[in-house]
């Protein structure tokens, strides 16, 4: 690789690409990758001239890394279709639309400022997983590009688009009053039109849009964000707060009476408000969720199944497509709505439409609604820092030791493990329905941590505990982000 060309071998995750700008990548690395991409798209389209739907979120610098982006595609003979600001899912709406070839969103979705990258998607309404974006690589680090001849287009007011389709299928009855909160990142420009156009009174929160992110990053699983809203909700009596993330493909949810709703929750109620007008539906969930979708009485009346899967936005939407699920669900925020809902993908506004669809079709308050299922003691996704080169082998070392606490009949508050799940890091459960996860961050360099329990807090902090614990011993672990 000529000198000039920076790009650091470990921006490319498993199922998408981040760097820091300039520190880890460089735009002669961003147009290198370009043209990894737009051979790796003329490999597996067998076309002379794919087209690829180009868009952008609304940092200082995603224009000129899109520009550098698209002058590697360029060259490898794509003809590029860019719809400007963008959110990820209109990107991924834009392939259905003008049924295009592939997609690339220059995003770096929730992270800090300074973070940079790539969304990328050959077949339509799935990204790249893991042996993709190992063979873009590849392709990348070793300069083994196509040349070509390509063309660019600009599509005009694609955004209006996206926003009436939406608008169209989703109108509803009641007039339910709406926090909408967006972290001054793209969605501003997105969410509280929509929201409006079906039918919701929508009060703003750090809707316009702001590359410094003032206040927080547009995350909704950052707890500030989510105290924001609550204040928000409570001042104005709304019927339900949303805080969407950087690039809009996440949605947070906050109830009536200003409690955050973790995600898994919200997607067990979508799933059981779905499951009634579509039985015998199968649900996919990631080992971050929630335990209760395994037993839930109405899933089970209406003939529904729930599989937990890996975590991570493209997992759980190739996992949803290939099992043609009704819908999936990740801890994260990210929900993904098979047709007749929606296109497969994640679309966090789509997410917030189901969740007013919940609140049209009963009479009842969030808060109420909420209320009825079990409740349980949750930890907040915790990440301990691990470096990238180690997090995977400690992780493996975790795994082995809890599969002997296991055969051993180790108690852990009182409870052995009777069962554990390894699709994605280790999941190990407890009779109780209590359990713990670790698993390797797949952006970042950390672990991530969550337990819950049905039976009580202390078992939850317990759990934590023992997990703590072990991760200590390896002597590879540093700081948590955040810590019960």
């Amino acid at each position: 690789m000529s000198q000039n060309i920076k790009i650091d071998p470990y921006g490319f995750r498993e199922y998408d690409a981040r760097w820091l700008y300039e520190k880890d990548i460089n735009q002669s690395g961003i147009e290198n990758l370009g043209k990894g991409l737009g051979t790796q798209i003329k490999i597996h389209t067998k076309k002379e001239n794919p087209r690829i739907i180009v868009g952008h979120d609304y940092r200082s610098y995603s224009e000129e890394i899109k520009t550098a982006l698209k002058k590697g595609l360029l060259s490898t003979g794509c003809y590029i279709e860019d719809i400007g600001l963008s959110l990820s899912p209109m990107v991924y709406f834009a392939q259905f639309n003008l049924d295009a070839d592939a997609v690339a969103m220059v995003t770096a979705s929730h992270n800090e400022n300074g973070w940079t990258g790539v969304k990328m998607g050959i077949k339509k309404g799935l990204t790249h997983a893991p042996e993709e974006m190992k063979e873009l690589k590849e392709i990348t680090l070793n300069e083994k590009f196509i040349k070509g001849v390509g063309n660019e287009k600009q599509i005009k007011n694609f955004d209006k688009i996206y926003k009436d389709d939406l608008i169209s299928k989703n109108k509803i009855k009641k007039k339910i009053k709406t926090v909408v909160a967006c972290g001054n990142g793209t969605a501003g420009v997105f969410a509280p039109d929509i929201l409006r156009g079906i039918g919701c009174e929508v009060i703003e929160l750090d809707c316009n849009l702001d590359w410094n992110f003032p206040k927080y990053n547009p995350n909704p699983e950052d707890l500030e964000m989510l105290h924001e809203i609550t204040k928000v909700v409570k001042e104005n009596k709304a019927d339900i707060g949303f805080g969407f993330d950087g690039d809009g493909d996440r949605v947070g949810v906050i109830d009536d009476k200003g409690s955050e709703i973790f995600s898994d929750k919200i997607g067990l109620l979508i799933a059981r408000n779905l499951s009634s007008k579509h039985k015998n539906s199968k649900f996919i969930v990631d080992v971050k969720s929630t335990g209760l979708y395994s037993k839930d009485k109405i899933l089970l009346e209406n003939n529904c199944e729930t599989i937990y899967w890996k975590t991570g936005h493209s997992h759980i939407k190739r996992k949803v497509n290939a099992e043609k699920a009704l819908a999936g669900f990740e801890k994260s925020g990210h929900f993904f709505f098979n047709q007749p809902l929606g296109y497969g993908y994640d679309d966090g506004i789509n997410s917030a439409i189901q969740v007013c669809h919940l609140l049209d079709n009963q009479n009842k308050k969030m808060s109420e609604i909420i209320s009825e299922l079990s409740s349980t003691f949750q930890t907040p996704t915790m990440a301990p820092f691990c470096k990238d080169e180690e997090k995977y082998l400690v992780v493996e070392e975790l795994v082995e030791q809890i599969k002997n606490l296991k055969e051993n009949k180790t108690e852990i508050d009182g409870q052995v493990i009777n069962d554990i799940l390894t699709v994605n890091g280790v999941r190990f459960s407890f009779e109780d329905g209590s359990w713990g996860l670790i698993r390797a961050s797949s952006n970042k360099p950390s672990l991530v941590i969550v337990t819950e329990s049905p039976t009580s807090d202390g078992r939850k902090k317990k759990i934590f505990d023992f997990i703590d614990d072990l991760l200590q011993k390896t002597g590879k672990i540093g700081e948590y982000d955040q810590k019960i």
